[in-house]
């Protein structure tokens, strides 16, 4: 990082060659004269970790933008500074009681990356870990500084080498943070959403896309996620987005309150706002700053949910970025490293053992916006290399309102055979009931398709029957309503309830279809009407009236099976 010219406006050093350094600038240069002097700051690119991120709202190279709005007002002066975290706030330390025991007894204790020497109580949701940094080489700790009020670059801890600790440290953004080792994904991230739960789930330190055109809903589809999701903490990007959609963001969600705690959203999400008109060279930086920030809570012990919105506007930055140094352009205008540098952004994500032994997990959702919906251009196509699972957003379905608009045809996810196990704690019959409302889906999408060329009343009631059951599960369980108090979350065992219900009532129907019933005294029973109200009708933790209607149903379809079979032996 370098300071370039009076005004000392932030640039970073992106190419050296025969003993020039070409420095990219991330702030306006107008001004800037020949001959001006560039001084470096020592340290590459890199944001400082420790408490106080919690709640702050940052640009993608972590100045606090409430703290400049403050100084300069609603536009940045170029050169302005504040401080990464207020310097002056005092946090309550907490030592490690075990360490000060034995430090208290005179016996030694080796510094390792990761040691835990105390914590702070950062807001009421989250306790920040104070750690030995991963960069530490050793050593003996010599002091831990006693329970007290400390701000973020006081000495709390001091080692043999003379290498004092503070509550806060320095890290590269473009570096990812070391942990022991890599854990295997078979916990699902649970969102509240039946779409991604049931059908495409998420792991957690898991890698999604949401890829779709403009007004598809995936920043309303990443809101709803960064909500309800069983996350600990929540990092929102706003890479390259639009002023007006940020500010959404930034008014709303402090208003949000946590479905946990009934305290603000704000006590366990960080904002990163890097909005269009903005330096695009912080635009290229911003992800990279937020997956640090989230790796550093991983290091903790925390599950961090990343939404990266949107990363086809990075991908623009980069190709601007290697413009205008004059590199050899790839497809549609992309540099050729693009594919390298998706996959060092989603490779961050991951459920690991940290270095201290705990689980922790970063899980990246990244919005993908292709030009035209045309989910074959370069940005989406690497993309799809790198993730395990792909939320495509529809346009049909986003005309007809229906929401989230994940389309269950062109969508899919690796991790489902991995979250079978916790699934099937919830519900044995998950994998079952989910595998036979997808294919029933594929069987409706080729009806469909005979139908607009026919008409419904050519095919026969075996058929007709599938038309109407997927129906119910589109509008009884694929669709969501974010504004009903019962349907904007549902829990893992009310999913899997409803869709064991739905597809009970399919086989059921199905049988009486066969001993001669007709279709349209299946479809006038108040059961199948009701199928596609009872998201929004039982609580969540009403399980014994969902298991009630499941009886009535079953009743009644077994009545009406059993007057068609004796028709049948008569």
């Amino acid at each position: 990082m370098v300071d370039v010219g009076p005004k000392k406006i932030i640039g970073e050093i992106v190419r050296l060659e025969k003993g020039e350094a070409v420095i990219q600038v991330y702030e306006d240069d107008t001004g800037l004269q020949v001959g001006a002097a560039a001084e470096s700051t020592g340290r590459p690119l890199s944001v400082r970790l420790g408490p106080g991120l919690i709640g702050a709202i940052y640009d993608g190279i972590q100045r606090p933008l409430e703290l400049l709005y403050q100084q300069s007002g609603a536009f940045m002066e170029p050169g302005i500074r504040g401080e990464r975290i207020d310097p002056n706030k005092q946090w309550d330390f907490v030592p490690n009681q075990e360490i000060a025991e034995k430090l208290g007894r005179k016996e030694p204790v080796a510094i390792k990356p990761g040691l835990l020497l105390g914590s702070v109580k950062e807001t009421e949701s989250i306790t920040c870990k104070i750690m030995v940094p991963p960069t530490c080489k050793g050593g003996t700790l010599l002091e831990l500084k006693g329970a007290g009020a400390y701000t973020i670059n006081d000495v709390i801890a001091l080692s043999d080498k003379e290498e004092p600790f503070s509550l806060a440290h320095w890290w590269p953004v473009r570096m990812p943070r070391p942990s022991a080792r890599r854990l295997a994904a078979d916990k699902p991230l649970v969102t509240g959403e039946r779409v991604i739960d049931i059908f495409f789930p998420l792991s957690k330190g898991g890698a999604a896309a949401i890829p779709g055109g403009f007004g598809t809903g995936k920043t309303m589809t990443q809101h709803a996620i960064a909500k309800w999701c069983d996350a600990d903490i929540i990092i929102y990007i706003g890479c390259g987005e639009r002023g007006n959609e940020m500010t959404d963001v930034l008014t709303e969600f402090p208003h949000l309150v946590d479905p946990r705690t009934g305290r603000s959203l704000m006590e366990r999400t960080i904002l990163i706002a890097n909005t269009s008109n903005m330096p695009v060279a912080a635009r290229e930086v911003s992800i990279y700053t937020g997956v640090t920030m989230a790796e550093f809570y991983r290091d903790m012990g925390c599950h961090v949910a990343i939404m990266a919105d949107s990363t086809s506007r990075w991908a623009e930055a980069l190709r601007e970025l290697s413009g205008r140094m004059e590199e050899m352009p790839a497809e549609e205008g992309f540099p050729a490293y693009l594919p390298t540098r998706l996959a060092e952004f989603y490779e961050r994500a991951g459920r690991v053992e940290t270095l201290n032994g705990d689980e922790g997990s970063v899980s990246i959702i990244g919005a993908v916006s292709p030009p035209g919906g045309d989910f074959s251009e370069p940005v989406t196509q690497h993309t799809k290399r790198f993730i395990r699972c792909f939320w495509a957003l529809d346009r049909e379905l986003a005309n007809a309102r229906h929401y989230p608009a994940i389309g269950w045809l062109d969508s899919y996810s690796e991790y489902a055979e991995e979250v079978k196990p916790w699934w099937e704690q919830v519900n044995p019959a998950w994998a079952v009931v989910r595998q036979k409302a997808l294919d029933l889906l594929k069987k409706e999408q080729r009806l469909s398709e005979i139908v607009r060329l026919i008409g419904p009343d050519a095919l026969p009631d075996d058929q007709r029957l599938i038309l109407v059951v997927a129906e119910i599960i589109k509008n009884g369980f694929l669709q969501q309503n974010s504004f009903d108090e019962i349907d904007m979350y549902c829990a893992p065992t009310k999913q899997v309830r409803l869709l064991e219900l739905m597809m009970s009532f399919y086989e059921k129907a199905a049988m009486c279809i066969k001993l001669g019933a007709p279709l349209v005294q299946i479809t006038a029973l108040p059961e199948r009407e009701r199928l596609s109200r009872i998201k929004s009708e039982i609580q969540n933790t009403d399980t014994a009236s969902l298991d009630d209607f499941g009886f009535k149903m079953k009743k009644v379809m077994e009545d009406l099976e059993r007057s068609y079979r004796s028709k049948e032996h008569l």
